[in-house]
């Protein structure tokens, strides 16, 4: 479970650095969004021992990775070339694209303010981030083969 703890604030720390290459910027927030969820998910799934401290400290990356997910410098005109999975939608519907990402952080807060006290609770805050994760992907990413 340190590991976990430590792994999730070394990417955080990984992911402050200023936007230089959009695509590669926002591949970068996605891994680090992703490997959160995933030992968010060992909880919910019961393969971890369910640690209250190591869930408030992933949610928390969880946080900052969607306060650090800047649209417009992530997804500027033009970066749809290139080694992307970013669906040409995007740009097609920024405004649609800015709600996903908007109700994902909400879903992510709202999980941060219910500070989950065991498992049950965290499944209850975690189907959101999930269904929201799951939505957006759906619309606005484009998986190659």
């Amino acid at each position: 479970m340190r590991k976990l703890v430590i792994a999730i604030s070394m990417l955080a720390l990984a992911g402050t650095a200023a936007f230089a290459d959009p695509i590669a910027d926002r591949q970068a927030l996605m891994k680090e969004r992703g490997k959160i969820v995933a030992g968010l998910s060992k909880f919910v799934k019961g393969e971890e021992t369910y640690d209250a401290a190591a869930v408030m400290t992933a949610l928390k990356a969880l946080e900052a990775n969607g306060e650090k997910f800047d649209v417009e410098a992530l997804f500027p005109a033009g970066s749809d070339q290139g080694d992307t999975e970013a669906s040409p939608k995007i740009w097609e519907d920024k405004a649609g694209f800015n709600a996903a990402e908007d109700k994902y952080v909400q879903a992510v807060k709202a999980a941060v303010q219910a500070a989950p006290a065991d498992a049950d609770a965290l499944k209850a805050q975690f189907g959101p981030i999930g269904a929201s994760c799951g939505g957006c992907h759906q619309a606005y990413r484009v998986k190659k083969s």
